[in-house]
């Protein structure tokens, strides 16, 4: 039996969530949602769930993940009581409830936390730095193998366990009983839903949002195996030299347009950004552009006589590396995959 906790509205606010409890459960959000049905009824049995406290439920449940923030039902709610936003703040508690080192969750409910872990970084970047003389070639060779080795372990020692965490909270724990073989049946549909997030296309006038989104996550992937496996900084080869530009402007144009339609707030779901989401485009922006920079100074000869450039790409790069991608909103990418993957095997397993 699912437990009633009176304190959850108020850990809710602290993930971004606000004046859900105005909600009379009139069920206009679900009616105008293109995304729900009769087996996923949300927003609205999640924002009743919210409301009364029901923590379990939430935490066993995959209907916030399916949840794309097109903003219809918060546009269309009577009571403005913000349902989209309730959504996404959901995502934000349950990316605190899956991650077994607890700082997901300090990070999303305290902005001052972030900025004093990103000063932290720095610091070591500096520190790092000046061990290695300041010498420019030997910070970039140490900096490349930084860039893999934590890619790996972050994926390793934090998130790997975190995925098999989330597996337990909405399959393990609720008693669902899966085949072995539909597992195996369904990881197709995992690695689609991965790359492509195609489920977004059923939202309504939604369609130039996912494009840009699919463009952005191909951009980000070819940057990183530009930068990582190809070792984009210190190779001569002029394809990969030509491939690295195209899809490092790839990544700071779109994030440009991103950050800028948050500025504006024209559309609903940029209305109420948490400091989280700013994180997330402002960095993925500098990403791309610092890397653009560190190439171009590479290629007109003038990288050894500014260091300082290199040395905020890889602030940057650290930062994003360690804090945002293991604790921050990046980990959409990887838990709404999973939970598309999983919402597929318990349907299957019903049928």
């Amino acid at each position: 039996m699912s437990k009633i906790d009176p304190k959850f509205g108020k850990q809710l606010k602290s993930y971004g969530a606000f004046d859900f409890n105005k909600c009379y459960n009139c069920g206009t959000c679900t009616a105008v949602c293109s995304l729900a049905d009769e087996k996923d009824a949300f927003p609205r049995s999640m924002v009743r769930s919210s409301a009364v406290g029901n923590a379990d439920e939430i935490s066993a449940s995959l209907k916030p993940w399916l949840c794309y923030y097109c903003g219809e039902c918060s546009e269309h709610c009577p009571q403005t009581a913000n349902p989209g936003e309730l959504m996404m703040s959901l995502r934000r508690w349950l990316m605190g409830k899956y991650d077994w080192t607890g700082m997901a969750g300090i990070f999303y409910r305290s902005a001052a936390a972030t900025i004093i872990a990103m000063i932290v970084v720095l610091a070591g970047v500096i520190g790092f730095a000046a061990i290695q003389a300041f010498d420019t070639e030997s910070i970039m060779h140490f900096g490349h193998y930084f860039e893999m080795f934590a890619i790996g372990g972050v994926l390793l020692v934090i998130l790997m366990p975190n995925m098999v965490r989330m597996w337990y909270f909405t399959v393990i724990k609720p008693g669902k009983k899966i085949p072995f073989k539909i597992y195996l049946q369904s990881l197709g549909d995992f690695f689609l839903h991965m790359f492509t997030q195609k489920r977004a296309l059923g939202c309504d006038d939604n369609k130039g949002r996912w494009f840009m989104h699919f463009i952005l996550v191909l951009g980000y992937m070819a940057l990183l195996m530009t930068t990582v496996f190809l070792d984009w900084f210190g190779t001569e080869y002029l394809l990969v030299n030509i491939f690295g530009y195209a899809v490092s402007i790839t990544v700071f144009t779109i994030t440009f347009l991103f950050v800028n339609a948050r500025i504006r707030k024209k559309k609903e779901l940029s209305k109420h950004s948490q400091p989280s989401d700013w994180f997330f485009v402002i960095w993925l922006f500098l990403m791309g552009f610092t890397a653009f920079a560190v190439r171009l100074f590479i290629d007109l000869g003038l990288i050894e006589s500014n260091l300082w450039l290199y040395l905020f790409h890889l602030t940057v790069l650290a930062q994003w590396a360690l804090i945002i991608v293991p604790f921050g909103k990046w980990t959409h990418f990887l838990y709404r995959s999973f939970a598309m993957y999983f919402h597929k095997l318990l349907n299957l397993a019903k049928a």
